[in-house]
């Protein structure tokens, strides 16, 4: 049974940076595609960052270089590290797991199974 839980956010000042965190017990949560939402207040859920199963990596446009998802098999934990943060990033991100990224899939949140309870990022 797959279980994410996330941890790692915070309030930071812009400019800084913050690492995200999302454990699975399981250690089944990779077996698929896996990556990060978030949402803000009003808006709809959107997809941050999302790895597959191969390897490859997509990156939401407004990441622009900022930020790098990361997977480590061996600890079941996947890793956002978030760089030169602007105040337009403060949202809650959440960790979602056994999606389906082929084409455009990755950017919707429907295409995901299993998710985190969400951390909270805010930059000021």
């Amino acid at each position: 049974h797959v279980q994410l839980v996330e941890s790692g956010g915070g309030s930071v000042q812009a400019g800084g940076s913050l690492t995200l965190s999302c454990s699975d017990s399981s250690g089944t949560a990779s077996d698929y595609c896996m990556g990060w939402f978030r949402q803000a207040p009003g808006n709809e859920r959107e997809a941050v960052a999302t790895t597959d199963t191969s390897g490859k990596i997509t990156y939401a446009e407004f990441v622009k270089g900022r930020f790098t998802i990361s997977l480590d098999n061996a600890k079941n934990t996947l890793t956002l590290q978030m760089n030169s943060l602007e105040p337009e990033d403060t949202a809650m991100y959440y960790c979602a797991a056994h999606g389906v990224c082929s084409g455009d899939h990755w950017k919707v949140a429907k295409y995901f199974t299993y998710w985190g309870q969400g951390t909270q990022v805010t930059v000021s």
